[in-house]
């Protein structure tokens, strides 16, 4: 246990260490040749049915998509008698609060027409990305979930264990694409929404099953 406690800490740690070097690199260069780069790369090959399927992949990111999508699983996981699983659930939310706070502090541009093919116009900052911030931190929970809890049918566990990881490798490509993030943006969505999951898996694994899930 002790073993697995300092795991989780080194890993926090590093985390926390690398979205911090990444910052402060975005606030010394927040226009690098690497993100431009990147944006090109990525918007190099593009058609309409590809501009709608990575509509599709960023819309539980928007509201009301992210709100419906957290009340509709806490409420299925309420309803079926996993009340703690409910709760953590709902306490992904808390994934918008902290990049809107990040967001105001770093205070970094939207990638701009001049730079990229900005097929979605977005009014928040641009670092780092609340869609991936979010998609790694609900849907990540989601998979972990589908892992410990072995009563739930082989089946459901695993169609939505794959679905929310092809969802969460998927989101940073998409808001690339769309022209709504630089790649700088979309790795610290991913490595806050990393830390965001350590601290509710942790707790989470760390407190005892409901008796409901008995």
């Amino acid at each position: 246990m002790l073993a697995k406690r300092k795991a989780v800490y080194y890993l926090s740690g590093g985390v926390a260490a690398g979205f911090g070097l990444l910052t402060c690199f975005v606030l010394l260069d927040p226009l690098s040749a690497m993100d431009r780069e990147f944006s090109k790369e990525i918007q190099e090959h593009h058609n309409l049915l590809l501009d709608q399927l990575m509509r599709y992949i960023s819309w539980f990111g928007y509201l009301p998509g992210s709100v419906i999508i957290v009340a509709i699983a806490a409420t299925l996981f309420f309803f079926f008698g996993y009340k703690k699983e409910s709760l953590f659930i709902t306490l992904t939310a808390l994934s918008g609060l902290l990049s809107t706070l990040v967001k105001l502090l770093v205070n970094r541009p939207r990638p701009a027409a001049g730079f990229v093919r900005v097929i979605e116009i977005t009014q928040q900052q641009s670092f780092p990305s609340g869609h991936v911030l979010f998609y790694t931190t609900f849907f990540g929970l989601l998979t972990l979930l589908m892992y410990l809890l072995e009563e739930v049918p082989a089946t459901i566990r695993i169609g939505i264990g794959a679905i929310s990881l092809a969802l969460i490798f998927t989101i940073p490509i998409s808001r690339i694409y769309l022209g709504a993030h630089w790649f700088t943006d979309v790795l610290a969505g991913f490595l806050l929404g990393i830390l965001l999951l350590i601290v509710l898996g942790s707790v989470y694994v760390s407190l005892p099953k409901t008796k409901s899930n008995k």
